[in-house]
């Protein structure tokens, strides 16, 4: 397995395939970043090699700002309660993550909300009760 800097470099050079490269593949890429830089930076740095990734791959369309941002901050917190868990160890304490289709933010963002045009354009706060 890939070491974060090494997975992080191959994602930012396109050295990765889009084809292949899947939720779960976010959700580690996210790990990495977060695992080397502090949150803000992290988050800069993955979301703008997301969105190069998804515009090298004829897909800008498909970049989400609130989805994101807020899958990005779900993933530091659990970082934060697991602290010094590995990628595999965090991986396996944390298996709602992987969830895309009915996933975790489904509990703090109504459906319409995420299917907006402007939740994909602008972060937005979750809306929803849990």
């Amino acid at each position: 397995m890939m070491s974060n800097e090494e997975l992080i470099e191959q994602f930012e050079t396109g050295a990765i395939a889009n084809e292949g490269f899947r939720h779960a593949d976010h959700v580690r890429l996210a790990f990495a970043y977060l695992s080397r830089f502090p949150v803000l930076q992290a988050l800069d740095k993955f979301s703008t090699a997301l969105k190069r990734f998804a515009s090298a791959s004829g897909k800008s369309q498909l970049y989400h700002e609130t989805i994101t941002h807020a899958y990005f901050f779900v993933i530091r917190e659990r970082m934060a309660r697991c602290e010094g868990a590995d990628w595999q160890d965090f991986a396996s304490l944390n298996p709602d993550l992987f969830v895309w289709k009915d996933g975790i933010l489904n509990r703090y963002y109504q459906e319409a909300t995420l299917k907006s045009d402007f939740a994909r354009r602008v972060f937005v706060f979750p809306d929803k009760c849990t």
